[in-house]
Parts: C-alpha cells; sequence; structure tokens
C-alpha cells in the first residue's frame, strides 16, 4: 500500500482540465427620442462612462432614425449617457449581465431643458471562469490525458461525467442527450447514446454539459445535456491543423480464458490521422475536418457465473476481440450575404465498419465439463449522411434576430451475424441479418427579441422520424435462435414542438422562466406472424416547464434554484421486436408496450469565485415516474434468460455534488469533484412477454453512492505541460442487483514545439489496470455475478501542426 501510494504521488506531475478565464462580452442597442415630440433623434452622442474616474469605456452616435449599437461590452455596472446639441444631458445606471448576448434598451427620451440626472456609484465585473451552476465548458485540447482518444474517453475525465457500459452518465444517470452542435443525430443517437467511443476526440473544438436545460432544447434527457461543438476556425486566409496519434491497449492480460477458445486481443494497436482545414475570405468562410480511427480493441472480457435455485450452476466467458475502422467527415460553408444576412450549409458523413471475433464457451461449476461454445463473426456497418440549412436575419435592433433550418439525417444499419453452435454432440451453423434505415427530418423556426433587462426567445420544431427493419434468422442444428421471431418492423414517429423564454437579469435578480409543449405520436407497426408482439404505439400532448432563479450576493457570490420536467421516449431499439443473440444464454430483447418515462428535477446551488479559483455546490433531487429498465426471467424448464425492456414504477435520487479548482501557483493547479447521491427504486411487478409470460416482483431497493474525481495540473514550464485524472466510483444499485466500485488513474504530458505550431503528447489511462465491472443480479429462480476485464488501459503517442 506505501508503495502504491508514493507510486500515486509520483504521477502528481500534470493536469487534466484548466478552467481558463473568460470574458462575457454584451452587445447594447436603443433608440434616442425626443419626450415631447417621441421623433427620433439622429446624431446623439452615447457614452458608457465608469462612475469611479468618469473614465468613457464605450462610445457611439445614434443614426439618422436615432438608433444606437455599442458592442462587446464587459459585464457589469456602467453609466449611461446621452447628449446631442439643444437637448439635456441624460445619465441612467445601466446593469450588463452575463445571460444574454443583446440587452435592448428601448425608447431612450430626452428632453429639451438641460437638466443633469445623479449619477451612481457602481462596480463593473467579469465571468471569471466557463464553469457556471448550470453549464459548464471544457476544452477538448486541454484535456492531455484523452488526447488521441474517443469523445467518450475525453468525457471521462471532466467534472460530473462518469462512463459505464459506454455511455456517458451525469450524477450516476445514463439519461443523457448527446447534440452535434446543438442538434440530435443519429450519429450519437435520438433520445439515447450511440458511436461516441468512435468518434476522434481531435475532431472536438469544445463539450459543453448542461445539468438544467431551458424549453429551448428538446425535452428528452432527464440528466441533462451534453453538447459537442466541432473544430472550425474563422482566421481569415487558408489555415488548418494536421496531425497523427497512435497507441497500443491491453498491455497485458488481465484474466486468463477459460479452456478450449481463441486468444484475447492484447498490445491492441490504434491510430488516428485527422486533417482540418479553414478558408475565409470577405463575406466566405468553408471549413472541412476529416478524420479516421482505427483500433483493435478487447470490447468485452465478460465472466459470468449463474446459479439456479435447482442448484444447476454455469460459468461462462464472453470474449469480444473487435477491430473497428471508423471515418468521418464534416464540411461546410457560412455566407454572409450582407450584415443582416447570413446562411450556412454543412454536411456530415459517417462510416463504422466492425468486425467481431467472439467466443462465448459454457461450463459446469468446476469448468471440467463444457456444455457450448458460442462462436461468432459480427460483420456489421454503419453508415450516417447528415445535411443542414440555416437561415439567420439580423434585424436593425440589435439582438432581435430570427433563425431558420433543415437537418436531414440518414442512417443506415447493416449487421450481419454468424455462429458456431458446438455442443458435446453436435455442431449447428446459425446465422441472422438485420438492416435498418432510419430518416430523420427536423424543421425549427427560432425568434429572440431582445428587452432592457433580459431578452424573450419562442420558436416552433418539426420532426419526423421512421425507421424500417428487417432481421432475418438461419438457425442451424439444435440452435437456441427463435427463428419465427424474425420479419419486419416499422417505427414511425412524429413531434411538434413549440417554445417560450422569458429571462430577466437585474444586479441583484436573474430568473428564466420557460415552457415547452409538445405532442408526440408514435407508431410501431410488427410483422403480423411473430409469436409474441403485436404492433403498438402512443401518444400525448405534454407541458414541460423550467425554471431559473439566481440571487447574486455580489460579483462574486450567487444562489440559483432550478427545476425543470423532462421525459425520455422509448427508443427504437429499446422496443425492437428481435431477440439479440451476441450472447447465446442471455438474450436480450425489445418490448412495444414500453412507454415514455418522465422526470421532475429540482436543484439549488451556490458558487463562489475566489482569486485563481472558485467552489460550486448543488443539492439536486429527481423522481422518475415509469422507469425504464431492463428486466431478466427465466421461462419454464430452461436456463436462458431473457433480458426485456419494461416500465418499473417510480424511482428517485437526492445528492449533493461539489466542485472546487485552485490555482496553487504558478505551476500547479487542481480540481475536485465530488457526487454523493442516494438511489431508490420502488417496488414493482412487470411481466415479460416474450417468449411467453413470466412474472418478476421487485422489492424496494435503497444505496447510498457517489464519486470522487480528482484532476491535477503543472506546468513545467511554458511549452511543456501535464496532468493526472484519478476517479473512484462507488457502488450502485441497478434493477435487479448492484454494481461493485470501480477506481482508475490517468495521465498525460503535452509539449509545444516549432515556435507553437507543433504539438507532441503521451498519455496513458487506466495505468494501474484496476477498472474492471462488476455485477450482481438477483432474479425469479436465478442469480449470477460478472466481471468484466475489458480493455481500459492504453497508452497513446502523437503529433500535430497548425498552419
Amino acid at each position: 500500500m506505501k508503495s502504491k501510494t508514493i507510486l500515486l504521488l509520483s504521477f502528481l506531475l500534470i493536469i487534466v482540465l484548466q478552467l481558463s478565464a473568460q470574458k462575457k462580452s454584451v452587445t447594447i442597442s436603443g433608440i434616442v427620442k425626443d419626450s415631447n415630440s417621441k421623433t427620433a433623434i439622429p446624431y446623439a452622442n452615447v457614452v458608457l462612462k465608469s462612475s469611479k474616474d468618469s473614465k468613457i469605456f464605450f462610445g457611439t452616435v445614434s443614426d439618422e432614425d436615432g438608433r444606437f449599437t455599442i458592442a462587446a461590452v464587459n459585464s457589469g455596472n456602467y453609466i449611461l449617457e446621452v447628449s446631442v446639441v439643444g437637448f439635456k444631458t441624460k445619465s441612467q445606471t445601466l446593469f450588463v449581465g452575463s445571460l444574454s448576448d443583446y440587452l435592448d434598451l428601448g425608447n431612450i427620451e430626452i428632453q429639451e431643458d438641460i437638466n443633469t440626472l445623479s449619477e451612481v456609484v457602481v462596480s463593473s465585473k467579469t465571468q471569471q471562469n466557463p464553469v457556471t451552476l448550470d453549464k459548464k465548458v471544457f476544452a477538448v485540447a486541454d484535456n492531455i490525458t484523452q488526447s488521441g482518444g474517443s469523445v467518450l474517453q475525453s468525457m471521462q475525465n471532466l467534472p460530473g461525467v462518469t462512463v459505464q457500459n459506454g455511455k456517458v452518465q451525469l450524477r450516476g444517470n445514463d439519461k443523457v442527450t448527446i447534440l452535434i452542435e446543438g442538434k440530435q443525430t443519429a450519429l450519437t443517437g435520438f433520445g439515447n447514446q450511440s458511436g461516441l467511443d468512435n468518434i476522434p476526440a481531435s475532431a472536438i473544438e469544445k463539450i459543453e454539459i448542461i445539468n438544467n436545460p431551458s424549453s429551448k432544447y428538446d425535452a428528452n434527457g432527464n440528466a441533462g445535456i451534453i453538447n459537442i461543438i466541432y473544430k472550425k476556425n474563422k482566421q481569415d486566409g487558408l489555415n488548418g491543423k494536421i496531425g497523427i496519434s497512435s497507441g497500443y491497449g491491453a498491455l497485458w492480460e488481465r484474466q486468463a480464458n477459460l479452456p478450449t477458445i481463441r486468444p484475447q486481443y492484447k498490445v491492441t494497436p490504434k491510430i488516428n490521422p485527422s486533417l482540418s482545414l479553414n478558408y475565409r475570405k470577405d463575406k466566405i468562410n468553408a471549413y472541412l475536418q476529416a478524420d479516421y480511427l482505427y483500433t483493435e480493441t478487447l470490447n468485452k472480457n465478460e465472466f459470468v457465473t449463474r446459479t439456479y435455485d435447482d442448484g444447476n450452476v454455469i460459468n461462462q466467458q464472453t470474449k469480444r476481440n473487435r477491430d473497428t475502422h471508423f471515418t468521418t467527415l464534416k464540411t461546410g460553408i457560412d455566407w454572409n450575404y450582407n450584415d443582416r444576412n447570413t446562411f450556412s450549409f454543412s454536411g456530415l458523413y459517417g462510416r463504422e465498419k466492425i468486425i467481431d471475433h467472439g467466443d462465448e464457451p459454457f461450463f459446469n461449476q468446476d469448468n471440467t465439463e463444457r456444455l457450448r461454445l458460442w462462436q461468432f463473426l459480427e460483420d456489421e456497418l454503419k453508415t450516417t449522411v447528415m445535411v443542414s440549412g440555416s437561415y439567420q436575419h439580423k434585424f436593425k435592433q440589435a439582438g432581435r434576430k430570427l433563425n431558420a433550418g433543415i437537418n436531414y439525417t440518414y442512417h443506415q444499419e447493416d449487421e450481419k451475424y454468424f455462429f458456431d453452435n458446438i455442443l458435446p454432440t453436435s455442431t449447428g451453423r446459425d446465422a441472422f441479418k438485420l438492416l435498418s434505415d432510419e430518416k430523420v427530418i427536423d424543421l425549427n423556426l427560432d425568434y429572440v427579441q431582445p428587452l432592457k433587462y433580459g431578452r424573450f426567445e419562442t420558436g416552433i420544431k418539426f420532426r419526423n422520424r421512421e425507421i424500417p427493419t428487417n432481421m432475418q434468422f438461419f438457425p442451424g442444428e439444435n440452435s437456441p435462435i427463435d427463428a419465427n421471431a424474425g420479419g419486419w418492423a416499422t417505427y414511425k414517429e412524429i413531434i411538434p414542438a413549440v417554445y417560450g423564454s422569458y429571462i430577466y437579469e437585474s444586479e441583484r435578480i436573474e430568473a428564466e422562466l420557460g415552457l415547452r409543449y409538445e405532442y408526440v405520436d408514435l407508431k410501431y407497426d410488427v410483422n403480423p406472424n411473430h409469436p409474441t408482439y403485436k404492433s403498438n404505439g402512443y401518444n400525448y400532448t405534454e407541458p414541460f416547464p423550467s425554471v431559473k432563479l439566481a440571487y447574486k450576493i455580489d460579483d462574486k457570490n450567487k444562489f440559483t434554484a432550478f427545476y425543470n420536467r423532462r421525459v425520455d421516449r422509448p427508443n427504437e431499439v429499446d422496443i425492437r421486436i428481435f431477440p439479440k443473440y451476441d450472447d447465446a444464454e442471455i438474450i436480450k430483447v425489445g418490448n412495444p408496450a414500453l412507454r415514455p418515462q418522465y422526470t421532475s428535477a429540482f436543484e439549488a446551488g451556490y458558487k463562489t469565485d475566489f482569486n485563481k479559483g472558485y467552489f460550486l455546490t448543488s443539492l439536486y433531487y429527481r423522481v422518475i415516474n415509469g422507469t425504464i429498465t431492463r428486466i431478466a426471467t427465466t421461462v419454464p424448464g430452461s436456463s436462458l434468460i431473457y433480458n426485456v425492456f419494461q416500465n418499473a414504477l417510480e424511482s428517485s435520487s437526492f445528492g449533493a455534488e461539489i466542485v472546487y479548482a485552485k490555482e496553487i501557483n504558478s505551476w500547479y493547479s487542481f480540481n475536485i469533484n465530488g457526487n454523493l447521491y442516494k438511489n431508490t427504486i420502488d417496488a414493482f411487478t412487470v411481466t415479460n412477454l416474450y417468449p411467453v409470460p413470466s412474472t418478476y416482483t421487485g422489492s424496494l431497493q435503497e444505496i447510498t453512492s457517489g464519486n470522487v474525481k480528482w484532476n491535477n495540473t503543472f506546468l513545467f514550464n511554458k511549452t511543456l505541460s501535464g496532468q493526472v485524472s484519478m476517479v473512484y466510483l462507488a457502488p450502485d444499485i441497478i434493477p435487479q442487483g448492484k454494481m461493485d466500485s470501480r477506481f482508475s488513474t490517468d495521465l498525460g504530458v503535452k509539449k509545444i514545439v516549432q515556435k507553437g505550431k507543433g504539438e507532441i503528447f503521451l498519455n496513458a489511462t487506466d495505468i494501474f489496470n484496476t477498472l474492471v465491472i462488476k455485477k450482481e443480479i438477483q432474479g425469479e429462480g436465478f442469480r449470477y455475478t460478472s466481471k468484466d476485464y475489458y480493455e481500459t488501459q492504453v497508452v497513446r503517442f502523437g503529433y500535430s501542426y497548425k498552419f
């Protein structure tokens, strides 16, 4: 233990997240008018002054219509002064907040009589860092420990974020909506998460975490929203960045295979070349981001022991060696037609080729008799095409704008499985093929009206989504495959929505009141010959309010309270009627009768900024009705387990989050993030219909869990920096069981070369190889435990050059 402590301390030479200070700038506008005639006054002088020394910070002159605009005003308190020959000089206090990019002061009326109003002593402030109580923004380039990896890996070191089973969790909850530049796409999933482990982090500029989304955002995702922003340069001329990274994972064998199967992957190679180009001239800005990611991965190495009430015990291993080729191309053009009208067009292409070589042996209790060997080859191709167009009109009044957009997404999933079902007395050849074509059209229209003390936003959105799927089964001798459960199914979803938000900000008070109304009509038509499931669907019209209230004690201290209501709609894969046989004896199946789960979330927080640091704490409570989860059951006379999606009753989470960040000196800074929460799943009873009705009754489950993340930053000199990150996740409950604790440590170093144009990095994840997922599941008539020694330890190195 002592040696481990010394080793840990020796790695505290470097950083994970550096939250750089940034200022909020606001554009102010208004109209100068005669108080008597109400006519506009052209060529009036408008200035912003400091009350301390009467220093003029900003100045302009009203145009022929009396309108004026002052840009790039920092948040704070000012004196606005308006003067013109023949009229009095008018002065008034003005508070510039940080919630709106534009403030409309409306009509400012001045009188012919000269009368100077008294001035009030005020002070200015700036936003000190990109972390607030409702939104956190992180630059991917600052995350040295995950350079050269995927977006999913890059996220796992961010405060408040954990990764489990390939999904991002916020505060222990994986119901997170993933957006790409504010839009849902098939690349990252509509309503669920997908593909994050195959999007190269090298393509991403920054990641935004929104725990309490406003009504402007779609209502799904009760844990919050993660918005991924791709790189796009705005410098004039041709510029860009080229890079290449490589690495190796699974450096040694953590757990030996069960007998008689093929070797598991070791020393798995990775390579990620990337290219970013941008050309800007006059009114045109064009860009291209291209990435290719090839990885070999020990994707799964899970050991399961199933124990049945009749005394039967089965040991199994699921080992999956995966080869992945992932190509992404994102390109677009922004055309500033004139000062008030802008058009943007973009396209995204993604191609993900996955080849899995899997082995799944089944043995008796002491591993002396092999009961089955299930070997498979998965050949899967996912193709995504997204095309977007948008238009923005800026009115004469600064900040008043109209945005319109259309987004079309096509996503095809072409999946083929080939199995060797090797039994003691026979060998069968099984196969299935799945083809799915997803087509989504999104239309949106948004309007922003700046006000004197905030702004008003409103808009409408319409989505049409259709997913026809076709599954064909080809069973062999003594096959576990249910050939009758194949056929076709079509998922159709229509969602019109309207929203409105009012944002108010004064020197002490911030408020945001919003309401989103959504209508959802979902139809799921299935093959009428399916042995269990029939066509199904649902519709609803529901309000989703959001409230944010804040009180600013002073420039550095703020209290905030939030409330929002959100929904998580079942995704197509959650209701898909076809059983999936990537595990021969623990089979996953969807449920067309699945319904949305609704969440009411409450949060109260406090944030204080101090010299070179900040402290943030929040208390939060979520209650979920109709909790969506998988329930495992068996059928009489069989050892097969069926995992089927169901709506349990109510679940809840009550917790506290703390983030503390501090720059200790010029070469060392850190931030520490902790979450402590109590999860509760109420007692419930459900019936799995597939393959035959089987009822499960779950008792009340409660646990106090949490996680701690410590990120450290060292700046050795102007060109050499490093990071180390450690995370501990406490045991937690899952439906029908619990998950054990986990711990990992990541580190990395970065060197700036070639006069700032070049960069070299070296990093390693899970350096002690301690990250193992352990679960315990209790069902009706059985229980099982599992340990997954999947690949977590990876060493990467790379180089990039800016031009």
